[in-house]
């Protein structure tokens, strides 16, 4: 009945912490010790473990709790937990997640908006973004699937160099779509953006400079 109770007790609002023991709170009697620069100490009693720990004036850190001895390693614990979390941090803010542009055409488009739009599709591809194009018919355009089609495939072929047809041309109601998918990745095209930015700040001259070359120039005698 006890050992009934005390699962019904783990179900209803115990909770596993998922944070390694360390020092006084690893319970076992020998260790597989791991120094500070990574060295193999050896097996020793958690006791002399715990010492060399105060010796170092650092953690006693369970790092393989399943292998046997569980496998501890001397460090800042409190450091190493500040500096994983910036990793996390830092990889979540360069995760790529890819993202589905739209853009509508009629199949009777003007020349000049069919270039605005292929611009726009241009810019989405060369961001790493997928384009869904949606050809719009209406009344008796309906009866001509084909102007839609022919649309579709020129506009495919003046975006090749930066995109594929990844869903070829289909029917769908009133409307004909198509999904292209752009040859670079997102983080590719991510570092690309990051790298023209920074080159751009570079070259472009700051505040501080242009006045002082204002000021040279203000002081320069007119000439004669």
């Amino acid at each position: 009945m006890a050992v009934r109770q005390t699962v019904a007790w783990c179900y209803r609002g115990g909770s596993i912490s998922a944070e390694p023991r360390i020092n006084d709170r690893i319970r076992v009697p020998e260790v597989r010790l791991v120094g500070p620069s990574g060295e193999q100490v050896g097996i020793v009693p958690l006791a002399k473990a715990l010492e060399l720990a105060q010796e170092y004036d650092l953690d006693l850190v369970e790092v393989a709790a399943n292998a046997r001895p569980p496998v501890c390693k001397l460090m800042d614990y409190g450091k190493f937990k500040y500096e994983s979390a910036m990793k996390a941090r830092e990889a979540r803010k360069n995760q790529a997640h890819t993202v589905i542009k739209e853009m509508k055409l009629r199949p009777k488009i003007d020349p000049h908006d069919y270039d605005t739009k292929k611009g726009h599709v241009v810019r989405f591809l060369k961001q790493g973004d997928k384009v869904k194009i949606t050809i719009m018919f209406r009344g008796r355009e309906q009866s001509r699937p084909e102007l839609g089609y022919r649309l579709l495939q020129r506009l495919a072929e003046d975006v090749q160099d930066l995109g594929f047809i990844e869903s070829n041309p289909k029917q769908d109601g009133r409307n004909m779509i198509m999904v292209l998918g752009p040859h670079k990745k997102k983080t590719e095209a991510m570092a690309e953006a990051r790298e023209a930015q920074a080159a751009r700040k570079a070259e472009a001259p700051t505040s501080e400079s242009r006045r002082d070359r204002a000021a040279a120039d203000a002081e320069e005698p007119a000439e004669a």
